[in-house]
């Protein structure tokens, strides 16, 4: 079998997704579902996310210059499309997902409890792309539940029951099968 070529596109490659809130003074937080995000920079620790123009958070996180990124679990995986579909300046995603708010440490945005990893993001820069704005924003804070923390501190993939979506197929998978630790083509263990 031969390669096929296609029209140049992005939707071939599997993308995490993420739940961002964002809050402006005085109004209800909102959630959007991300899946153009990824990480930017080690040090400082720093994430892109990519967000149309005209979508209700652009607006709140390009006025507040921060954002939380939460990391979704298959558990749920419905609220999480939800507000992908949803706009938040139609409805109260919070409260019609159920998903709590908690405090976040640094930011006025919050943190979703049931996402077990959230990082509280200031932006750094904003650029233009054409379809989407990237937003750059550097983590000032990380959180994790223990429940998912290995012996080592990291996150164990099997707990945390994250997933991935596939843009040309709009399909959601799972993730949670090890097949190769880094660098084990060099003797590498951990």
């Amino acid at each position: 079998m031969g390669k096929k070529s296609l029209k140049p596109t992005s939707a071939v490659l599997l993308t995490p997704v993420v739940l961002v809130t964002c809050q402006e003074e005085g109004k209800n937080p909102n959630i959007i579902t991300l899946a153009w995000v990824g990480v930017a920079n080690s040090d400082p620790p720093m994430i892109s996310m990519a967000i149309r123009p005209e979508r209700h958070s652009h607006g709140i996180i390009q006025k507040t210059g921060e954002f939380v990124a939460n990391l979704p679990t298959v558990a749920i995986l419905k609220e999480m499309d939800f507000c992908g579909v949803a706009s938040g300046s139609k409805v109260d995603k919070f409260s019609e997902t159920n998903l709590t708010p908690l405090p976040a440490e640094k930011l006025k945005a919050p943190l979703i409890k049931e996402c077990p990893v959230n990082l509280e993001c200031r932006v750094k820069q904003v650029i233009p792309l054409g379809s989407h704005d990237l937003f750059l924003g550097e983590v000032v804070a990380a959180h994790m539940d223990e429940e998912i923390r290995s012996e080592k501190g990291r996150m164990d993939m099997r707990k945390a029951r994250l997933f991935a979506f596939c843009p040309g197929a709009m399909e959601y998978w799972s993730l949670g099968e090890e097949i190769g630790k880094y660098g084990f083509t060099k003797g590498k263990l951990d």
